[in-house]
C-alpha cells in the first residue's frame, strides 16, 4: 500500500492484565507493516487486577504506547470514549484488549476501506468463540432491540473496526450518557463496510459481563434509543380497556336475558390486581423515561481520568 496513514488503536482494558503484553507485541507487529507513525491507547477502567502496572511497563518501553488511567469503573463504552478523545489519528481503531478481536485482522480493516473508500469498516465475527449461550442471549438482545428500536443490527458485529477521522470527530460530539459505540457509528451514517474476521478464543481473563449486566445493558439501551415501550404500554391499556368493555356489556346482556346475577368477589379483586399491576408496569416504564432524562440533565462528564502516561 502506496499511501501511509497514521493509526490510533483504542482499547479498554478490564481484568486483562495477562493478555496486554501480548496485544501490545502483536498489536505493534501488525500496524508497523501499514506504517510507523501510530499509538496504541489503552485505556484501563479501573481494573482490579494489576494491567495499569503493565501498562505502565509498556509504555516506558515503548513512547507509541499510551495509558489512561480511570478514577473508577465507568463501563466499556465510556473507556472507549476516553481512549476516542485522545486519539489523534487519522484512522481509528476500537477492538477489546482480551484477544477475542485479533490484532493480526486489522490489516483487512484496514484494506478494506482504503480499497472500498469506506469510511468505516467493521470486523464481522462469522464464527464467534463465545460460549452458545452467550451466543444466544447476543442474538435474541438484538432481535429484540431490531424490533423495538426500528434499526437493523447484525449480532455478528461488535465494536471491532476502523474509522475516519471524519467518522471519529463526529461522534465526539455525541456527549449522551447512555453509550453504545456501535449504535452511534450507525447513527453517524457514512459510508459503512463490512469484513469478515476471524474471532479469537479467550484464553485469558473473563468477560465482565455477567447476566445481570447484559440485561441492564439491554434495557439501558433499549430505554435510551427507543420509545416503542411507551408505544407498546399504551396499546396493552387499550386492548385491556376495550376487553373490560366486552365482558361489561356480557354481563348486561346475560342479567337481561337470564336474570342471573353475578355473585362473588374473588373475580372483582383479582381483576383489580391486575388491572393495578398493568398500571404500575405502564408507570414503572415512563420513570425509565424519566429517569434517563433526569441524567441527562445533569450534565455530568462522562468519565473521569486519575492519571495519564504516554501523551
Amino acid at each position: 500500500m502506496s499511501e501511509k496513514k497514521f493509526i490510533s488503536v483504542v482499547t479498554p482494558v478490564y481484568k486483562c492484565e495477562k493478555c496486554i503484553d501480548a496485544l501490545c507485541a502483536r498489536l505493534k507487529s501488525v500496524i508497523e507493516k501499514i506504517t510507523d507513525n501510530f499509538e496504541i491507547i489503552l485505556v484501563n477502567d479501573a481494573s482490579p487486577d494489576n494491567a495499569w502496572d503493565v501498562i505502565m511497563k509498556n509504555s516506558k518501553n515503548d513512547p507509541r504506547i499510551k495509558g489512561i488511567n480511570l478514577s473508577r469503573n465507568f463501563g466499556q463504552h465510556y473507556a472507549i470514549t476516553a481512549g476516542i478523545d485522545s486519539a489523534e489519528g487519522d484512522w481509528v481503531v476500537v477492538m477489546d484488549c482480551d484477544l477475542q478481536d485479533k490484532p493480526e485482522e486489522i490489516s483487512k480493516l484496514y484494506n478494506k476501506a482504503i480499497e472500498g473508500e469506506f469510511d468505516i469498516v467493521f470486523g464481522r465475527r462469522i464464527m464467534r468463540k463465545d460460549g452458545f449461550l452467550k451466543r444466544m442471549a447476543s442474538r435474541f438482545f438484538y432481535k429484540v432491540f431490531e424490533y423495538l428500536s426500528g434499526i437493523k443490527f447484525d449480532y455478528t458485529v461488535a465494536n471491532f473496526s476502523i474509522s475516519k477521522r471524519l467518522v471519529i470527530e463526529s461522534f465526539k460530539d455525541l456527549r449522551e450518557q447512555n453509550r453504545s459505540f456501535p449504535y452511534f457509528i450507525n447513527w453517524l451514517g457514512f459510508n459503512r463496510g463490512y469484513v469478515d474476521i476471524d474471532h479469537g478464543k479467550r484464553d485469558n481473563g473473563e468477560s465482565a459481563y455477567t447476566i445481570k449486566k447484559l440485561l441492564k445493558f439491554a434495557l439501558d439501551n433499549i430505554i435510551a434509543y427507543s420509545n416503542k415501550p411507551l408505544i407498546l404500554s399504551i396499546w396493552v391499556g387499550l386492548f385491556f380497556s376495550f376487553l373490560s368493555i366486552a365482558y361489561v356489556l356480557y354481563l348486561i346482556l346475560r342479567y337481561i336475558s337470564y336474570g342471573v346475577v353475578i355473585e362473588g368477589w374473588t373475580s372483582v379483586i383479582v381483576s383489580i390486581w391486575f388491572i393495578g399491576g398493568l398500571i404500575f408496569a405502564n408507570l414503572g416504564v415512563i420513570g425509565l423515561y424519566i429517569g434517563k432524562i433526569f441524567n441527562e440533565t445533569k450534565n455530568r462528564p462522562l468519565y473521569i481520568i486519575k492519571e495519564k502516561i504516554g501523551f
